[in-house]
């Protein structure tokens, strides 16, 4: 899920392994040809092939098409012969390598497309959370594919087993940690490894191996299930360090998500006393954690040397709940491996996405800034006071944190920037609205309460806050319209996936950031995708799970 992120560039206090020569003797020898050319072959990322289509390298800071020739079907069969076996996630490798290479497969089965990801072991990511991981406390990491969990889980492995010298034991499904074949990578150290036969059994792995090899840490590569969700709470009730890493970009999108909100507590609604809701001032009907975290601690993260530390889960889920704001430790490394913290002080959705306050500010200050695109200017203006009216709060929060527009939402009239209704409210009236008109606030009117229209509107309001100008376009300097389409195609492609009517949408070609929008949708659907393609034709793929 996601696009394809940078791999790190060496440090003074980074080492990077990455058998590229395996690799590349089991790609055709006309694009071996081609990849070995290459002045920065050290920084690619994967080879694409896809049957009838040009073959495609990706590098840190490029694309190259290798060759004028389409991929064959002789081509692919040429990677498939030299790889492992293609397990049930579509996915094989090459032993004693973190190399990954997925299949695409049609409709009989046959494969038709191959992603070959070049694996690497960075060993010095771990210094930025280092004393977390000798706490001996249960840590659960989450961020956007790509930035570095699983590496960061293989740092944390070794460390454990070579240094602190204690019980490793690696449930490793897709053979995403310690590389393909029985024997594991040597980027893992002491630690020993299970496999998983297929995904769908990994909860079951999960408890044999505190059962049966007595470890003093277990880790886990994504936590996606219930069954997992449950078996890693088995694991933590029995006094075993649990490391993992879970489906989510934030602690709030796991609050949110109910097969995963037990990992960090659950969330159930409890009613209040009449009493007791006047002396909270807030609704009867509250949400509250339903019991102890399963993590201690939580970290996200945003690159490969910057992460967000949430050292005690329960707090920070209480705090979020109650609408409170919450002030995670931020900790990255220089160049020179010196370690910098910070409080990044943050203001959540989750109690208003939840439906949990009456008034509150939702910001995406937690998430990564985005370094193009208006999003990277409109995070940064002051919160707009907005009084919604037969508007969804939760859509809006949504919204807003998508596109990166400040919003404080209020019951109140006093104070607001404008009163946002749509069409066929404003028809009917009220007394709300003759309110607003006679105090003078502006009245922005949506045709319809859809994530597209919330998103299109915060997007324009932001483009005339910031120009003090009026705005007619959306997203990257597109009509409103054709942002709207876009959006909605993503939506309407994930719909597609999730009913079982296509297993794989390509969508049309967009900008970077209306891109980023589209991968955010499936993300939130838990599906994945890709960028493919080089601008101004780049698009977004979506697939199933």
């Amino acid at each position: 899920m996601g696009t394809t992120n940078s791999e790190p560039e060496a440090t003074s206090y980074q080492t990077i392994v990455d058998d590229l020569p395996a690799l590349l003797e089991r790609v055709p020898p006309t694009i071996r040809q081609r990849l070995e050319q290459q002045p920065d072959l050290s920084a690619l990322l994967e080879v694409v092939l896809d049957l009838g289509r040009l073959p495609e390298a990706r590098f840190a800071e490029r694309e190259l098409y290798l060759g004028s020739l389409g991929v064959t079907q002789e081509d692919i069969e040429y990677v498939a012969q030299r790889v492992s076996l293609f397990g049930g996630d579509n996915r094989a490798g090459i032993e004693r390598t973190l190399h990954r290479i997925s299949g695409i497969r049609n409709r009989s089965g046959q494969i038709v497309g191959l992603t070959c990801r070049v694996g690497r072991a960075v060993f010095g990511t771990v210094r930025v959370v280092q004393d977390l991981v000798a706490s001996g406390k249960n840590i659960l990491l989450v961020g956007r594919p790509g930035v570095g969990k699983t590496t960061m889980l293989r740092e944390m492995a070794r460390v454990l087993a070579d240094d602190a010298r204690k019980r490793v034991v690696i449930v490793d499904t897709s053979n995403e940690i310690a590389g393909d074949g029985d024997v594991p990578h040597s980027a893992i150290g002491r630690a020993r490894r299970m496999q998983v036969p297929t995904p769908d059994q990994q909860h079951g792995v999960m408890i044999e191996a505190v059962e049966n090899h007595m470890p003093e840490v277990i880790i886990i590569d994504e936590i996606g299930t219930a069954e997992e969700a449950r078996a890693a709470r088995t694991i933590a009730e029995r006094g075993v360090q649990l490391i993992a890493t879970a489906h989510g970009n934030t602690l709030e999108n796991l609050l949110l998500n109910p097969t995963l909100s037990d990992l960090v507590g659950g969330v159930e609604t409890v009613t209040l006393s009449d009493e007791e809701a006047r002396r909270r001032k807030t609704q009867k009907a509250i949400l509250e954690r339903k019991a102890p975290p399963t993590f201690n601690v939580l970290i996200e993260m945003q690159s490969w040397s910057r992460v967000a530390v949430h050292a005690d889960v329960a707090q920070t889920v209480d705090r979020l709940l109650r609408g409170q704001v919450v002030t995670p430790d931020v900790r990255w490394l220089d160049e020179a491996g010196k370690m910098h913290h910070s409080r990044q002080r943050t203001a959540t959705d989750t109690p208003l996405a939840l439906g949990r306050t009456r008034d509150g500010a939702f910001s995406p200050a937690s998430a990564v800034p985005d370094t193009e695109g208006p999003a990277a200017v409109v995070s940064s203006l002051p919160a707009t006071h907005i009084h919604p009216f037969g508007v969804s709060r939760e859509r809006l929060a949504q919204a807003a944190r998508e596109v990166r527009v400040p919003v404080q939402v209020t019951d109140s009239l006093a104070d607001v920037d404008l009163v946002l209704t749509t069409k066929g409210h404003y028809r009917r009236g009220g007394a709300v609205l003759r309110k607003a008109e006679e105090e003078a606030r502006p009245v922005f009117v949506l045709r319809s309460n859809t994530p597209a229209q919330l998103r299109s509107f915060l997007l324009q309001w932001a483009q005339q806050q910031r120009t003090g100008e009026p705005d007619n376009e959306g997203a990257d300097g597109m009509p409103a319209g054709a942002f709207e389409a876009a959006v909605q195609e993503a939506e309407g492609g994930v719909d597609h996936i999730l009913t079982g009517r296509t297993a794989t949408v390509e969508l049309q070609p967009q900008s970077a950031h209306v891109r980023r929008i589209q991968h955010r949708i499936a993300e939130r659907a838990q599906l994945r995708s890709q960028s493919t393609g080089r601008e101004p034709r780049r698009r977004v793929t979506i697939q199933g799970a």
